[in-house]
């Protein structure tokens, strides 16, 4: 599988669906062009959903941030279209499909670009396990802050061109020499 025009994208939520009815609160994007990060300001349709104060404390936004920073979900939305400009999304976790769902619908607009999980792409990518544990290791050391989209985000496009460059770096080599069995050379 080949990596190329690709946008990591990450969400934040007030939980996680297993404690309730979760809704996204923060969102990121990261591509060559950088990283973009956006607080979403609830709609008055998710009055009543559920909110960990362990989510809370996992990502640091509260309530009264989000009234007072957010932006409205169709502006949050219709930005991260034109970031993403007809490339593929990438996101760390299969759930991130469920918030830019919820993201679209509190925006009023159909989905559009879905999301593709990380990990079909590390299923199907031709490196050996080292380099993909060595790619994750680089972008650890690189963005070792978790937690929030942006950092996330960042830390999943690091990971991904990481791979992209060892692929090429990989297809570059010269194949070794084949080997013919000595009973087909004699």
């Amino acid at each position: 599988m080949r990596l190329e025009n690709f946008v990591t994208i990450d969400f934040e939520a007030s939980c996680l669906p297993r404690h309730g009815r979760s809704f996204p609160i923060e969102v990121a994007t990261a591509g060559p062009e950088g990283v973009t990060s956006w607080l979403v300001k609830p709609v008055a349709g998710h009055d009543g959903w559920s909110w960990t104060h362990e989510a809370a404390a996992l990502h640091g936004i509260d309530q009264d941030r989000l009234a007072r920073e957010g932006l409205p979900a169709h502006r949050v939305f219709a930005e991260i279209n034109a970031v993403i400009a007809g490339r593929q999304l990438i996101a760390d976790s299969r759930i991130d499909q469920y918030w830019w769902s919820l993201l679209a619908g509190a925006a009023g607009e159909d989905v559009g670009a879905p999301i593709l999980y990380v990990g079909t792409i590390l299923d199907k990518i031709d490196l050996p396990s080292e380099d993909i544990f060595a790619a994750q290791h680089h972008a650890d050391a690189l963005h070792p802050t978790r937690h929030r989209a942006a950092d996330d985000a960042l830390w999943l496009w690091t990971l991904l061109c990481r791979l992209k460059d060892m692929a090429v770096a990989d297809a570059a080599l010269p194949a070794p020499p084949r080997q013919v069995p000595p009973s087909i050379a004699a």
